[in-house]
Formats: C-alpha cells, structure tokens, sequence
C-alpha cells in the first residue's frame, strides 16, 4: 500500500521562497516566544550550500511545503491551554486540532496524509488498519463532516503499532524523503513526519520534522 515508509530519528533544515532580514536561528533561540517570519513550510531557509529535493507539483512534498505556519510558535493543548514547555518548538502548523485528546503523534501522521489524499479526491487510498488489521476506508466522495468524523475514528483505534506494521520500510537511510515516516511502534511508541528535505553537493542530507498535531509542532532545524 503506497502510503509512506518509516524508520529511526534525523536532523533538517530548508530553502525559501524569500529570506527574512534576520537568520532563522536569531527568531527562534530556547525560552523565548518571537513572532514565525514564516508563512509555511515551504518558506522556512535552509542552511548555506543546501538546496530542497525537488518533487512534483501535485507531490505529497510539495503539499507539505504548502502547509500554513502560525505567527508565532506557542504550542496550545486541545483545551486551549498553553503547552508547560514552550522552548523545543521551531514553528507551529496552523492546523485544527478538534476539542477531543485524539490527536497525537501517529494520528498526526495519519490526518497529514490523509488531508493531502482528501484534497486531491483519491479517497480510495484513504486507507488505515488498526492493531487486528481492520481496515477503516473513507468513502468515495465523503463530505468534509464525514471525512472528520473518519479521522475521529482512526485517532481512537489507530497508533504507532498500527502504523509502523502498515507502513512499507526505508533500507536505505539516504533514501528518505519528504513525506517518510519516522516510528517506532508500541505502547509507549513515538512517530515523527520528515516534511521536507535537502542536500547539499557532497550528498548530505538534512531533514524538517514535525510531529503531534495535537502539539502541532515543528522540530527547529539542526
């Protein structure tokens, strides 16, 4: 099933569409709250000699670079409540959360790839299984109400175990691309998204991840 791949923990960084006045690291330095001179992903530089790996206009990459960042980066709970720890976030996806503790980091995973599937109608790959290999399918031509309430059911049955059995494996690290999987499935377990991706002349890569939507977080890159 062509969904992503998955596999162990990496660093990032990207190019931009225009650079802001002021380095990225002098915005966002621990324990401080700046404005995000970024509007999206896509947006967000990359370190000298580095440069994005290209992909396709109508790609899962290109829809990620595609993805609105809020103003600032403070992190709210679903309750609206601030986060306790507001120093480890880069940028913050300005994307709905709900008013349920649903989402976290393998429904993250999930509603990312799910709404980039939703939005160019190949509902027939909306396609997740829970730990008994149960299949939760969207139905074609699902309206918006219904297509969240397919998310709901997925965030409630669905994890990292799920995930990481789903998912098709990565055997070559330099392989990943934006759109990959970072998981280790379990109970605990933990997942991160690789969002973009970039390299340099000697072949390095460097790597943006993001994770938990409830959190709605975006690793600074490194």
């Amino acid at each position: 099933m062509p969904l992503f791949y998955l596999f162990l923990l990496a660093k990032l960084t990207f190019c931009h569409d225009k650079k802001p006045s002021v380095p990225a690291s002098t915005f966002f330095q621990r324990g401080t709250l700046e404005r995000n001179p970024y509007t999206r992903i896509g947006a967000i530089t990359v370190p000298a000699g580095f440069t994005r790996v290209a992909g396709g206009s109508r790609s899962y990459a290109a829809w990620l670079r595609g993805l609105p960042l809020k103003k600032d980066k403070t992190v709210y709970l679903y309750k609206g409540f601030k986060k306790n720890n507001q120093a480890v976030q880069f940028a913050v996806l300005d994307i709905s959360v709900g008013r349920k503790d649903l989402q976290q980091c393998a429904d993250a995973v999930m509603r990312l790839r799910a709404e980039y599937l939703y939005a160019q109608q190949r509902f027939g790959e909306i396609d997740f299984t829970d730990n008994n290999r149960t299949h939760y399918r969207l139905a074609a031509h699902a309206g918006r109400k219904a297509f969240d309430q397919y998310l709901e059911k997925n965030f409630s049955y669905c994890g990292t175990a799920s995930l990481s059995n789903q998912l098709l494996a990565v055997t070559d690290f330099r392989q990943v691309a934006a759109g990959d999987v970072l998981v280790k499935g379990g109970s605990p377990g933990h997942s991160v998204q690789v969002m973009d991706v970039a390299v340099n002349k000697e072949g390095k890569k460097i790597y943006l991840l993001a994770q938990d939507i409830c959190r709605r977080r975006i690793s600074m890159w490194c």
